[in-house]
Formats: structure tokens, sequence, C-alpha cells
């Protein structure tokens, strides 16, 4: 079931920030990279690595298999020292990038590198900067250890992989029996999944702090659904498939449920919370046209009633990514001035939340996730337990 550690996916990174040299081919059309020591062995190398580059929307992301070489400039120059440097071939990733964008060479347990290129201040930046542990990056290659400040792989670090493409190993085989025993026939409804995950925990209370629970809930309901996916996926594969359009759809209905069923699941728990705690609400209940906030506080009925101060009104939209999708509940709840919304989305970037923040959108996350913003943003999130203090029934009513 543990995920293990960072190191059991890394062993060494490499971080820069692009210069104008590095990106503009008006300035140099070497495209080489030097400075980096501890990613490559002392020998010359001829291979392809993985380029990604990762921008602020979600549909700007773009990977190639790059041909480079790693070798020594000054080889045939044996008075002086050796100069490593790595040579790539022109490509759409690197084509992309601009100055003031962050690479990170990453090192795989496995020997393989990933380079990894993301936007200026952006999300995917933070996250990924939070992850290994870096501050101030230059634009010269600083080299680290990840064994020197090596992290357990939580939720949220998990998440940060699952963004650039490494899945955790987070199953654990003694649930298996019980899963199979409960749901014979397949994965149930989210809620009743996330039912039998609150039952499944272990020590957890509903009334300790809610931020901590529902992590809690949240990890153990991730490593379930993992446990049982990929029992009831490997039984797929050894069936077969009919043809390449039968895999495909099959692939694909994969991806979708691990997408929806976060989401669905996060909902599920803060709902749970909210009836545990007495405070009243209405789920997924129209306001005005076809808007339908996930929570309005104390309900639907107060929110359609115009004695009722909309003073006295709440809504909270739930997102576990923010993405642009943030901007849709400023749509939902028009009585409604400033809006709520719950993320589990480490990091997001301080354009971002500054947006939201004139928008009148204020982010609600679990305090663990607090840490992954920085030190001004944090004065802004509220946390779970927070925002129940916010529309607890004896304040609102």
């Amino acid at each position: 079931m543990k995920k293990g550690c960072l190191s059991d996916y890394f062993t060494e990174i490499a971080v820069k920030k692009l210069s104008v040299v590095d990106v503009d081919p008006r300035k140099s059309n070497q495209h080489e990279l030097g400075g980096i020591k501890g990613i490559f062995p002392k020998k010359k190398i001829i291979d392809n690595i993985l380029f990604i580059y990762f921008g602020e929307d979600e549909n700007e992301t773009i990977s190639e298999d790059v041909p480079i070489t790693w070798y020594d400039t000054r080889k045939n120059d044996p008075d002086r020292s050796p100069e490593w440097r790595l040579y790539y071939r022109t490509n759409s990733v690197v084509n992309k990038a601009e100055a003031g964008d962050m690479l990170f060479m990453c090192k795989r347990t496995d020997g393989r590198v990933i380079a990894i290129i993301t936007q200026a201040q952006s999300t995917i930046e933070n996250q990924l900067c939070w992850i290994f542990g870096l501050k101030d990056v230059e634009d010269k290659f600083a080299e680290k250890n990840i064994k020197e400040d090596n992290k357990n792989i939580e939720f949220v670090s998990g998440y940060i992989l699952d963004v650039i493409g490494i899945e955790t190993e987070e199953e654990d085989e003694r649930y298996l029996e019980k899963l199979l025993i409960a749901f014979p026939g397949g994965f149930p409804t989210t809620k009743v999944f996330s039912q039998f995950a609150r039952d499944s925990v272990g020590d957890i209370s509903s009334l300790d702090g809610p931020d901590k629970t529902i992590m809690a809930w949240m990890e153990h309901e991730e490593m379930l659904f993992k446990t049982y996916e990929k029992y009831l996926v490997s039984d797929h594969i050894k069936k077969g498939f009919d043809d390449v359009d039968e895999f495909i759809a099959f692939s694909l209905s994969v991806h979708n449920r691990r997408k929806s069923r976060v989401g669905y699941a996060f909902e599920n728990h803060l709902e749970y919370l909210f009836m545990k705690h007495e405070i009243k609400y209405s789920r997924n209940k129209t306001t005005e046209g076809n808007s339908k906030p996930d929570f309005i506080f104390p309900g639907i009925k107060q929110y359609h009633d115009e004695a009722f101060s909309s003073a006295k009104l709440f809504m909270l939209g739930v997102k576990t990514t923010c993405k642009d999708r943030w901007r849709q509940v400023l749509a939902e709840a028009q009585r409604i001035e400033v809006k709520h919304l719950a993320t589990l989305e480490p990091g997001i970037s301080k354009n971002q939340t500054d947006e939201m923040n004139s928008q009148k959108v204020r982010l609600v996350l679990p305090e663990p996730i607090h840490a992954t913003y920085k030190d001004e943003q944090q004065k802004w999130l509220l946390n779970i337990g927070e925002f129940m203090k916010l529309i607890n029934v004896e304040k609102v009513l």
C-alpha cells in the first residue's frame, strides 16, 4: 500500500530558468545545454529522451521524444579539463518555450531522463518546485540528489506526480478480498464507494478535525480504487480484446472513470462532513436557469426566499482541479457575492489566485495542501474547518 518516497521514482534533478540564448534561435543555433554534471555519466551518450512542455492551460501540454547527444566538447584537447554538454535536436517542446520558463532535467530510478519545461510562474512550476524542494532557481543549472531532501509520497505529492505522467504504486492487496465481496460485479456508484472508504479507513472520526479527516478519506479511497481497478483491468486484459476499437474504448473508459471518480469522491466526503456536523445545505439544486451549484447553504429554499438576507447565503463549488474551470462558478448563485470553491489542487499560481480574488472567488483547501502555496497566498486561503465555521447554521439563521 505504501507509496514510498520520492527517491523511489527519481534519483537526481537539474533545474534552471531558460535564458534568451537557450530558446531564441536568433540568439543561438547551438541547441546545447551545459552545466549539467550528475544527470548523465561521464561518457558519450547518443539516445532519445522525452521532452514535455506544460503551460498554465491544461490544453497546452505537448511532448516529443528528442534525439540527444551527451559529449565532451574538449575530448580532442587533452590539456584542458572535460566540458560535457547536451546537444538536442530541434523539437516542438523547446520551440514552445520562452525565456523565463523553467527546465527540469529529471533522472528516473531506471536511468531514463525526462526534460520538463514549465511556463513561467505557472501552477505546474509551483508544484514541481514544491515537490523537489526548490527555491530561487536561477538561469544556471542547480543540481540536487533526491535523497538529500526526500519526501514521502502522500496525496499531494502523488497528485503532482500524476500530473507529469508518473503513476505511484498505492494498491493494497489486503483489501482486494473485501472489495470483491462487497462489490462482486465491479465498481458501485461513487457515493457507495465513498461510504465504503469511510467505513474501512480505520480509527478516523467525522467529528475529528475536518481537514485531517477528509485527507484520510481521500487517500484511503484512492488506494481502494487503485487496488480494485488494477484487478479489474488485469482481468479484462487477460480475456483479451476482439479488435483495436474495443481496446481503445476500454482504455478511454478507464481514463474517464479515473477523472470523474476523484471529483465525486471529494464532493461525497464534504457532504458527509456537513451532515455529521449538522450543517444545513442543498446539493446540486437549481439557482437560476441551468445553474446548479454543488452546495448552497443553508439551503435552496432560503436562496429562493427574497426575504432571506443574501448576506446569510453561501455557496461552495467543488473542483478537484481548477485550471480555467474555476470561472464556471461565477455564473452560479447570482444572489451570493463571494463564491467559495473547494479544490485539492496544490500550488495554484499567484496569477490565477489573484484573478480569483479580483472576481470574488475564495479557495477552500484541506490544511495540508496550504503549504504548497506561497506565503502571501496562504493568508487568503481557507481550510475546510474554517469554512465550516463560516457557514455554521447558528450563524446564518
